[in-house]
């Protein structure tokens, strides 16, 4: 029987330890791993609001969701979430920081809208603003939860100059469908815009988001991405009120105006959508700003007090009168500064 040949040792020298070969220094001639930088912020991709839905297979549809726009930038060191305007408020969203580390993703920037569901599943913008504290609060929302819908970096790549659907992609299998965490994908619709518009109005959702599945990510409202709502809803200056003893915080009615060119013009008044804690903390913050003479012309008011015109509320509405004023209009909350807040500009 012939004899298995005798196999060396893994070391010629069993009670020396395993060592690998020493390193040689790297050769700075030698380009390394083609990385993209982490850019500190992006400036978000914007809707333009269009009456129609789109037509096309391009297009792929979300549900408009309202809320705040944040980017949650995640590194090995930790995580940050910017607001729309570059503020820094990781700290206002504890659960959706604590979920960004839980990723699967060394590096990343997630675009998506912090939102708060009403008992129907709809974004809540009001509740949202009363989990921070209201305008100007500084509470953490612990109910607050990110619906994710772009990712512009990953794994040491920016990804801002591939087209979305490779986007989608890669951010499906960062964040799954069907998710209860508090960081959640804003799932695309397989659907026709009309029939999705019509399903999304029915359930009494804002709207609904067009995006053309070829586009870059490109900052600003270039009609990339397009915005069709089931009612209106903008950003207005409030510039006075009239008093009332029968209503929430006093408040009869928000007189609010629009921007036209460098003016503000007025637009009319709005008396329902208070609470009782909205309109208290309203009527506080508006009676730090009173001014004799208000700053657009309101026409003669009765019981009316004037303000300067630092707060911007979100209203709904249905249609504009013949004379340019807002018809069946309701208040929505106010917008924060640090959500680069947008005055409706009157063409």
């Amino acid at each position: 029987m012939t004899k298995p040949p005798k196999l060396k040792p893994l070391l010629q020298d069993a009670d020396k330890p395993v060592q690998s070969r020493p390193r040689k220094p790297r050769n700075p001639a030698q380009p390394n791993l083609p990385l993209d930088p982490m850019p500190d912020r992006v400036d978000p991709c914007l809707a333009l609001l269009k009456p129609k839905p789109p037509k096309g297979r391009q297009w792929a549809f979300e549900v408009k969701w309202d809320g705040y726009r944040l980017a949650v930038h995640i590194v090995p060191s930790g995580v940050r979430i910017l607001t729309r305007g570059g503020h820094d408020w990781t700290d206002r969203f504890p659960a959706i920081a604590a979920e960004a580390r839980r990723l699967p993703v060394a590096t990343a920037i997630l675009d998506g809208e912090a939102v708060v569901f009403d008992e129907r599943g709809r974004s809540d913008f009001g509740r949202l603003q009363q989990s921070l504290g209201g305008r100007g609060g500084n509470r953490t929302s612990r109910e607050a939860i990110l619906l994710a819908f772009d990712l512009l970096y990953f794994d040491g790549r920016d990804l801002t100059g591939t087209e979305l659907s490779a986007r989608r992609h890669l951010l499906e299998g960062l964040v799954p469908a069907g998710g209860e965490d508090a960081i959640r994908l804003s799932e695309e619709i397989e659907a026709d815009g009309d029939v999705f518009l019509r399903i999304a109005c029915k359930h009494g959702l804002e709207g609904i988001i067009a995006k053309d599945r070829n586009s870059t990510y490109r900052s600003g409202r270039l009609g990339d991405w397009l915005k069709i709502k089931c009612v209106q809803s903008d950003g207005f200056v409030i510039v006075g009120y009239e008093k009332s003893t029968a209503s929430f915080g006093g408040i009869g009615r928000l007189l609010l105006a629009a921007r036209k060119g460098n003016e503000l013009v007025y637009v009319g008044g709005v008396g329902t959508g208070f609470n009782e804690r909205s309109a208290a903390e309203l009527r506080e913050q508006m009676d730090k700003l009173i001014i004799g003479k208000s700053v657009a012309d309101t026409g003669r008011k009765r019981n009316a007090v004037f303000v300067r015109p630092e707060l911007v509320a979100e209203i709904e509405y249905r249609a504009w009168t013949h004379d340019g004023k807002l018809r069946h209009s309701s208040f929505k909350g106010l917008r924060e500064d640090a959500d680069s807040t947008e005055v409706y500009k009157i063409e």
